[in-house]
């Protein structure tokens, strides 16, 4: 049996997910591209605001239990909008994993060295 690429196989669903809905980020021009990821970013402001709502944050309510269930589900639609925001900006599985494994380097460096300043050339070579 093999190993399953667990991030390329969420990718390639998305992927159909996406072209079922009628969204093809191959055959989009950069106007597209920019009202595309604008849709996403509103979809994932959408969907934070959903998992917020999932803890109790209302300190004056008693009434409020954490709804670990669909904090669960409002990650997952997360993924499933941060996905499309890549794909639309031409980014595989690939390109995110390597893109996050350098960013993660960059983050372990700015602990080290404590982050006292921002650079935000830091990051660029991602």
């Amino acid at each position: 049996m093999t190993q399953v690429d667990m991030l390329k196989d969420m990718f390639h669903k998305q992927e159909l997910l996406n072209a079922r809905i009628g969204v093809n980020c191959a055959a989009m021009n950069d106007e597209q591209r920019q009202q595309w990821i604008l849709n996403y970013c509103r979809a994932m402001t959408q969907e934070i605001a959903e998992l917020t709502d999932s803890v109790p944050w209302k300190w004056w309510a008693k009434y409020q239990k954490f709804d670990t269930q669909n904090a669960r589900v409002e990650v997952v639609d997360l993924f499933h909008f941060l996905m499309s925001a890549a794909m639309v900006l031409g980014m595989s599985a690939e390109d995110v994993y390597n893109a996050y494994m350098e960013k993660n380097k960059v983050n372990f460096q700015r602990q080290d060295s404590g982050y006292h300043v921002k650079d935000e050339n830091d990051s660029r070579h991602i």
